[in-house]
């Protein structure tokens, strides 16, 4: 009789516990549906740029340098916001941070009408700054969130799945900037000084306010998904139950007490800039190492490339089901080192060839260095969000380094510069990921 009694309690809990964990995995699927929207968000966001410096390249008549600012402007945006978005998420939720960052994102875009009235090459700098600042909340509050919805042996690969939707947001950025931004008309300067002052005018006029109406229906579809956020209830993770008593001061020398966490700053840095690098200058590169290319046949490229850093994200999350992350990070970075080395030594169709290769092993490596840096960090994981965030700034102070580089010595030779950056990432691949204590693999 108690034994019967015994087996019918324990089958109760079961069935309660089995309802429980159903009951709480159906209150997840909207709110995971809605984090994932934003690895598509903030991919779109930032993928347009990379037809914005070609555009205002030409627009504002600016050298390489120049139009490299654009890269500075939006990620200094991300370095400038990232310590004071983790603070309010500290004080409130992920929630809080995503709404924050949707409205700033939104408000950026917006002000592209007024800079575009304006012809003001500034005005566009400090619209995208603002966007970049939005782009910030949803970074520093959707990694760590999708890291900490599950088991922590399987962060890497979550990341890297929920990531793999980021690039999908870059082709759709690149395509609305290819169709509906760059018109594909390019005068040279022998045809500018045969026109008219008025038909000068003109053009320049069409060409800036070409970004106009693409900014403004971005600007109304992320106000409409911030609206929808803000009323939709979000579960409570881990971090966020966690009510740590560090100070911020406490817990940056806690976290850059640890190693693995050093190494993926520095990491990050160098992955950003040289991502940023290739695919802002590819259209440069094709120009100048096939002459007479035209601008939106060499925008197919950049679509090619983010279509194979796509593909590389899937099969890159499949891959970590039978190899660590680390040992991936390292090999694909070795590859694009020699891939860069052919780009180097053959520039022109090879070349090309070889820089759209870089794409699909540049696929993992942003959120493989994420999961790996924020790795055992409790409540002092927002922080460490942020600060790897911050670390995005390296698109900001590598691309204007490499349209030096292309003002001083060609484009062909100018891309050495993210050969080297690749080298820092296969160190922490093959050793800066561990702590001092802990064995290499």
């Amino acid at each position: 009789m108690q034994t019967t009694n015994a087996t019918s309690v324990k089958s109760v809990d079961v069935e309660t516990t089995t309802s429980g964990t159903a009951q709480k995995t159906n209150s997840y699927v909207l709110p995971l549906i809605l984090i994932v929207s934003l690895f598509f968000m903030w991919g779109m966001g930032g993928s347009i740029n990379d037809i914005l410096i070609q555009q205002f390249k030409k627009t504002f008549v600016l050298t390489d340098f120049e139009s490299g600012l654009v890269q500075s402007a939006f990620y200094l945006g991300y370095f400038s916001l990232a310590i004071p978005a983790s603070l309010i998420m500290r004080r409130f939720n992920y929630k809080t941070g995503i709404v924050i960052g949707l409205f700033l994102f939104a408000t950026g875009a917006l002000l592209f009408y007024p800079a575009a009235e304006n012809a003001s090459y500034s005005f566009f700098l400090v619209a995208l700054f603002v966007i970049a600042s939005g782009l910030t909340f949803l970074e520093t509050a959707g990694n760590p969130y999708v890291s900490a919805l599950g088991s922590p042996e399987t962060a890497t690969m979550r990341l890297n799945l929920a990531q793999s939707f980021n690039p999908i947001g870059c082709i759709t950025g690149i395509l609305i900037g290819q169709n509906f931004i760059l018109s594909g008309v390019e005068h040279t300067k022998d045809q500018l000084a045969k026109m008219s002052p008025e038909a000068v005018k003109a053009y320049y006029s069409s060409e800036v306010h070409a970004v106009q109406t693409p900014y403004l229906i971005i600007g109304i579809v992320i106000i409409i998904a911030a609206l929808v956020i803000l009323i939709t209830k979000f579960p409570v993770v881990k971090d966020e139950e966690a009510h740590g008593t560090s100070t911020t001061r406490q817990t940056l020398k806690f976290i850059f007490a640890k190693r693995h966490f050093k190494q993926a700053v520095m990491a990050q840095f160098f992955y950003v800039g040289a991502q940023v690098c290739i695919w802002s200058f590819l259209i440069r590169y094709i120009q100048g190492t096939i002459p007479g290319t035209p601008e939106k046949t060499a925008a197919n490229f950049l679509t090619i490339s983010l279509v194979v850093f796509t593909v590389g994200r899937f099969i890159g999350t499949a891959l970590m089901k039978k190899f660590k992350g680390h040992n991936l990070l390292w090999i694909y970075a070795a590859i694009n080192i020699c891939l860069i080395s052919v780009a180097l030594a053959f520039p022109g169709t090879i070349g090309l060839w070889a820089l759209v290769g870089t794409s699909f092993f540049m696929s993992i490596m942003y959120p493989t260095i994420f999961s790996l840096g924020i790795r055992d960090l409790g409540e002092h994981t927002k922080l460490a969000a942020s600060v790897l965030v911050m670390a995005i700034i390296g698109g900001a102070l590598i691309t204007p380094i490499m349209g030096l580089a292309s003002v001083h010595f060609g484009i062909g030779k100018a891309i050495v510069v993210p050969l080297i950056c690749f080298t820092v990432v296969a160190y922490y691949g093959i050793k800066g990921y561990k702590e001092k204590t802990e064995a290499i693999d």
